[in-house]
């Protein structure tokens, strides 16, 4: 495994010489049970559903969650539930959803603003840039009410405190799903052999550089009376009460839900867009049918709304395809046995990691055909009805499903199509010409988790009247 340098692919590879769908890797005292069967995936969260809504306890998520205080990477118990209700159904309800559309409007169209200033100067984009960024613009103004940290920058582009901010949540993002080996060995956890612990903990340095000023001097304005209209999330945190009408929430359990939640709101979108640009790069007549479907719909006399998002199925299509063929991680969030069950024929012992494959489900040939080509239309329906993101099948991950499911299935969804539809409604795109090609990376190797060796870097034109980009010019 350590030759390998790489976990995940040596998994994969194990899985694959063995012909198998479902394995048993014993790591110290903790058996891993990779799956890449859509069927046994579907037993796991459906069937068995109750027996396996716990998380390990590693390293990276004992640090991130302040001590297991948060919801995502919390092991089963009251705290998970007393999180979980807070989430569904103070943060994250259709209610809230609603009353937030404001504030992603502005990110919307201050996307639109800050490209329109790349058109005007060169016209070349980072896209990875500009969907990270986009996304966590879209998170600081739920959250904190703002779009900057520092004093902001004129052509709405990041500055370097957000820049900062962002490789700091990716940072966290890679090592929360990192196999670290001192999980696997408690004599091994007073050291940090392999790095993980010293960058887990740097990068959490720079969040709470951010974060905590902001909370603490929100706390204080809550608890002292020079505020009491509930603004953004942070407010709705802070001014929960309990039976005896005192905070529901201690000052430590907000400031890791708030980083848990920035990790949760920014991978998928940027990942699952930048991918879907690079696929209609290699297939041009897919932007075609991308813009036929935005020009009927939405003409080109405005800007796509989220009013808009049910009716463009073939961008869902989009989407839903790079989830399965193009995931941000090659496996989910482990699942903990919290008792023996029988599993497909399999026993499967308490405490075992259970790891369904999001590339390995995915790109199973068992359940697609020509798995690693992309084709959209392998996900619209022959009655044109509305398509969802959201695949309770389990024969590819987009948003986790189960007990352990992700409750923020509509913003998801919603900054994922707003991104990529006023990407491609806003923007003719093209390759940079000093680049011969774009490289997909096309390995038929399923071990590998297809990736981009570099950000995609291409070039922007106006397709709209100038007057539409102007809307975020302050």
């Amino acid at each position: 495994m350590l030759a390998s340098k790489s976990t995940t692919k040596w998994i994969y590879k194990i899985m694959e010489q063995m012909n198998t769908e479902i394995a048993c890797i014993r790591l110290g005292d903790v058996h891993i049970i990779p799956v890449t069967c859509p069927t046994i995936a579907r037993e796991f969260l459906r069937k068995h559903d109750a027996s396996f809504g716990s998380r390990p306890i590693t390293m990276a998520s004992d640090i991130i969650t302040n001590g297991y205080l948060t919801t995502v990477l919390v092991p089963f118990g009251e705290q998970w539930k007393k999180m979980k209700k807070i989430i569904t159904n103070d943060l994250l309800s259709p209610l809230k959803h609603q009353w937030l559309q404001d504030k992603r409007n502005e990110e919307s169209d201050n996307l639109m603003f800050y490209l329109y200033n790349k058109c005007n100067n060169g016209g070349l984009v980072n896209i990875r840039i500009v969907t990270q960024h986009y996304c966590g613009n879209v998170f600081r103004k739920l959250f904190f009410n703002t779009r900057y940290f520092g004093n902001g920058v004129k052509d709405g582009g990041p500055g370097i405190e957000e820049v900062e901010h962002v490789d700091a949540v990716f940072i966290l993002l890679n090592y929360v799903f990192a196999f670290s080996a001192s999980d696997y060995f408690p004599c091994l956890r007073l050291l940090d052999l392999d790095g993980h612990k010293g960058k887990v903990k740097n990068a959490m340095r720079i969040m709470n550089k951010y974060h905590d000023s902001i909370i603490e001097e929100r706390i204080k304005q809550w608890k002292d009376g020079t505020k009491n209209v509930e603004e953004d999330l942070l407010d709705v945190l802070i001014s929960l009460k309990d039976v005896n009408n005192n905070p529901l929430l201690t000052k430590k359990e907000i400031k890791a839900q708030v980083i848990e939640l920035m990790m949760a709101t920014i991978d998928n979108p940027s990942n699952v867009v930048e991918w879907t640009l690079v696929e209609m790069l290699d297939q041009p007549e897919l932007f075609q049918k991308a813009l036929d479907e935005l020009d009927n719909i939405v003409g080109k006399d405005r800007l796509v709304q989220e009013s808009d998002i049910p009716k463009l199925n073939f961008l869902k299509a989009c989407a839903r395809e790079t989830f399965r063929l193009h995931p941000i991680t090659a496996f989910n969030v482990p699942h903990v046995s919290m008792k023996d069950t029988i599993v497909g024929n399999y026993l499967i012992p308490k405490g075992s990691h259970v790891l369904l494959g999001r590339s390995g489900l995915g790109r199973n040939p068992k359940v697609w055909s020509e798995p690693y080509k992309f084709k959209p239309e392998r996900h619209l329906k022959n009655d044109g009805s509305d398509i969802a993101l959201t695949e309770p099948d389990l024969n590819f991950i987009s948003f986790s499903t189960g007990k352990r499911g992700c409750p923020a299935v509509m913003l998801g969804t919603t900054m994922t199509i707003m991104l990529l539809a006023r990407l491609l409604h806003g923007f003719t795109w093209s390759a940079n010409p000093s680049i011969s090609r774009i490289d997909l990376m096309k390995s038929k190797d399923i071990i590998d988790v297809i990736s981009l060796d570099e950000p995609l870097e291409i070039t922007a034109k106006p397709r709209l009247a100038s007057k539409l980009y102007n809307v975020c010019n302050k």
